[in-house]
C-alpha cells in the first residue's frame, strides 16, 4: 500500500510560509535583479550559492558544469536523493533593466515569471523547511541549473543527471507560472531557425537581389502547407521572424524561428526533414544562402497519469483548492523522464506577460504554490515514487 500524503498539514504549511514570506520575496528580488542570460548565468548562480550557504545547507557546491547545488542531508543513508530543480537562466540580457517593482500585491520585472520566482523559492527552501520543522529520509538536492532555455538546450540538467553517481528517487521542477500547472510528460520537440542571407550565394552577382523577408515568407507558406496528422498529435509553431534595417530598403538578411511538437519523435524528425527540403529548394530557386539550424531538441517522454506521484500532486492541489492543468513541458522534466526518473513540473504563482520585460507575478498565491512543493517532496519522501 502506498503511504498517505500529509494533506491535513497543508493549512499549517501555508501559515508557516506566510510567516516568512518577506524572506522569500527578498530572495526573489535579490536573485531576480541579477541578469542571467543563457551562457552568462555565473553572477546569479554565485549569489544563489551564497544564499544557500547562509541558510545552512549541509553541502554547497557546483558540479563539473558549474550548476549550483545545495544538499540537505536526510536521516537515511540508504534512501536515494530527491531533486528540486529550477533553471537559473532567463531570456533577457544585461542590457535590459532588471530592477523589480514590489507592491502589496505584485512583483514586476523582466524575467520574474521565467524563472526568477522559481530560483528565489529554491533558495528559500532551507529556511522554509526550518520554519515548518521538516526533515526527510532522503537527501534533498536543490539545483539551480544553467543553460536551460533556448540555445542552452538543457545542457545544465543533462550534465548534472549524466554525471550524478547515485539513483534518484524522484524530482520536482519548479517554474514561476502558473499555479495549477501539472506537467508530467514532454513532447518530442525540435526548435529551429531558417536564416536567409542574400549577400551570400549566387544572387550576390545579380544587380537585383531577392528581398530576404519575402524569401522567408515563402518558406512560411510552404511550411504551413505541410499536412499534419491528427494522430500522433503534432503541430508546427511559427514563433519569431526578424529582418531588414529600414523601411525603404529590401532586407538582405532575415530569420524565422519555429518549433515542431509531437508525441512521436519519428514525426518530429520527419517534419524537420520536410522543412530542410523546403529550405534547400527555396535556396536554389532564389539563388540565396538559405540555411536551417537546430537550436535545441528533446525526446518525447511521459510519466503516466496513473502514476502515484501524479495522483498525489492532484490530491495536494485539491486540498489547496487549485485546479490542475496538464500540459507538456519541454524542459528539465523531459531529461528526468528520459532517464526513467519520476518527476513533475509545478507552477508557483499566477502572473501576466510572462515573456515580456513588464512581466508581473501575484504575491498572494505564493504560499499555496510553495506549500504544494513541500507536500510533493513529502509524498516522494514517503514512497510514492518507490517501486516496492
Amino acid at each position: 500500500m502506498r503511504p498517505e500524503i500529509p494533506l491535513e498539514r497543508i493549512p499549517a504549511y501555508i501559515d508557516g510560509i506566510e510567516a516568512i514570506i518577506e524572506t522569500i520575496l527578498a530572495n526573489i528580488v535579490l536573485l531576480g535583479q541579477i541578469p542571467a542570460p543563457t551562457f552568462r548565468e555565473h553572477n546569479r548562480t554565485a549569489a544563489l550559492l551564497d544564499r544557500l550557504a547562509e541558510f545552512g545547507v549541509d553541502e554547497c557546491t557546483t558540479d563539473g558544469y558549474q550548476n549550483p547545488i545545495g544538499i540537505i542531508r536526510g536521516r537515511s543513508q540508504t534512501r536515494a536523493p530527491i531533486f528540486i530543480v529550477a533553471h537559473s537562466d532567463t531570456s533577457f540580457g544585461e542590457d535590459v533593466d532588471h530592477n523589480f517593482t514590489v507592491t502589496a500585491d505584485h512583483i514586476s520585472g523582466a524575467g520574474v515569471l521565467d524563472n526568477s520566482i522559481g530560483v528565489g523559492v529554491l533558495a528559500s527552501l532551507p529556511e522554509v523547511f526550518r520554519q515548518l520543522d521538516l526533515t526527510f529520509q532522503s537527501d534533498i538536492v536543490l539545483a539551480g541549473v544553467i543553460q536551460s532555455i533556448g540555445k542552452g538546450n538543457l545542457r545544465g540538467i543533462r550534465h548534472l543527471l549524466k554525471t550524478w553517481s547515485t539513483p534518484i528517487r524522484g524530482a520536482i521542477c519548479m517554474e514561476s507560472a502558473d499555479l495549477g500547472r501539472l506537467s508530467h510528460y514532454s513532447d518530442g520537440m525540435i526548435r529551429g531557425e531558417v536564416i536567409c542571407d542574400t549577400l551570400s550565394g549566387p544572387a550576390e552577382r545579380h544587380c537585383q537581389r531577392p528581398n530576404a523577408i519575402l524569401v522567408i515568407n515563402e518558406a512560411i507558406d510552404q511550411i504551413l502547407a505541410l499536412r499534419l496528422p491528427q494522430r500522433p498529435r503534432t503541430e508546427i509553431v511559427i514563433g519569431t521572424i526578424s529582418g531588414g534595417l529600414k523601411h525603404g530598403a529590401p532586407a538582405n538578411e532575415a530569420r524565422l524561428g519555429f518549433e515542431i511538437h509531437s508525441d512521436s519523435d519519428e514525426m518530429v524528425k520527419s517534419l524537420y526533414t520536410d522543412i530542410f527540403d523546403i529550405v534547400e529548394g527555396l535556396g536554389h530557386v532564389y539563388e540565396v544562402s538559405l540555411t536551417l539550424e537546430t537550436v535545441s531538441n528533446v525526446n518525447a517522454a511521459r510519466l503516466a497519469y496513473s502514476h502515484p506521484l501524479v495522483k498525489s500532486i492532484i490530491q495536494i492541489m485539491s486540498a489547496l483548492q487549485v485546479a490542475p492543468v496538464s500540459s507538456p513541458s519541454e524542459s528539465e522534466l523531459s531529461i528526468f523522464l528520459s532517464r526513467q526518473i519520476p518527476a513533475v513540473t509545478l507552477g508557483i504563482t499566477h502572473g501576466r506577460r510572462q515573456q515580456e520585460r513588464t512581466a508581473s507575478a501575484q504575491i498572494a498565491p505564493l504560499s499555496r504554490g510553495i506549500a504544494q512543493v513541500i507536500a510533493g517532496i513529502q509524498a516522494i519522501d514517503r514512497g510514492v515514487c518507490d517501486d516496492d
